[in-house]
């Protein structure tokens, strides 16, 4: 199993803070934005790790990891040259993954559960992570059959959701997701998007989840990113 984190984009939602500096290098409480999920990766016990990053900050993503030593990973950096969604982003790191099935975490969400068990276990298909939230519209929504623990599908940020479980930035894929990413086709936002590969998952019942306990929060306004400094604030035990 190898990692990928996801910490592209303009960060247009926060500006003026990214004018000159990458969301994902934010500070969130006491450590820059990205350090929280590579710890998710780091506690799942994955040690290959590739970072996607935009063009105008990737130097400062390697002043601040550098090879990954000081963590006990390694780490590979790869750039985007545009914003083009998710899973373009995620096509980016086919070579890096090399026929191994991978992690992936987008830069600026925040958990509290260890994902170590679910990694562990993978075999093939999807996995996913959901999580009960009151603002739901704001997400991919998963539609699920909890009695045979199946996915019935996902809407992205619909206006009137099916339920209140949104899908996570965090998700686990077999190889094969790199021939699927080449089948996309733009949405209407000109992005390659996440719920398009993971619906195609559905649709071949290859795709399982996890329903997460603790708290998660992304942290791309500037509301989520004070909601996620307060708290790991006051979980700050768990870090």
């Amino acid at each position: 199993m190898k990692g990928v984190i996801l910490a592209g984009g303009t960060g247009s939602r926060l500006y003026p803070l990214t004018k000159v500096t990458n969301k994902h290098l934010l500070p969130v409480y006491d450590k820059p934005m990205i350090y929280y999920p590579l710890q998710t990766l780091i506690d799942a016990g994955i040690k290959d790790i590739m970072i996607v990053s935009g063009r105008g900050h990737a130097g400062h993503f390697l002043e601040l990891l550098g090879s990954g030593a000081e963590f006990g990973v390694k780490f590979t950096y790869e750039i985007q040259d545009h914003a083009g969604g998710i899973a373009q982003a995620l096509g980016l790191a086919e070579d890096f993954a090399d026929n191994d099935n991978i992690t992936v975490i987008l830069g600026d969400n925040i958990f509290q559960d260890n994902i170590k068990d679910a990694v562990q276990s993978f075999e093939s298909g999807a996995h996913i992570f959901l999580k009960s939230v009151p603002d739901a519209h704001r997400f991919g929504v998963a539609e699920v059959d909890v009695n045979n623990g199946r996915v019935l599908g996902i809407e992205e940020k619909p206006a009137k959701p099916k339920s209140d479980l949104a899908v996570t930035g965090l998700y686990i894929y077999s190889n094969d997701v790199f021939d699927i990413i080449k089948t996309l086709k733009p949405s209407g936002r000109g992005e390659l998007e996440i719920t398009d590969v993971n619906n195609h998952y559905i649709s071949k019942d290859a795709m399982k989840f996890t329903m997460l306990d603790g708290y998660w929060s992304d942290a791309g306004t500037f509301e989520s990113l004070l909601r996620a400094g307060m708290i790991v604030q006051k979980y700050r035990e768990t870090y």
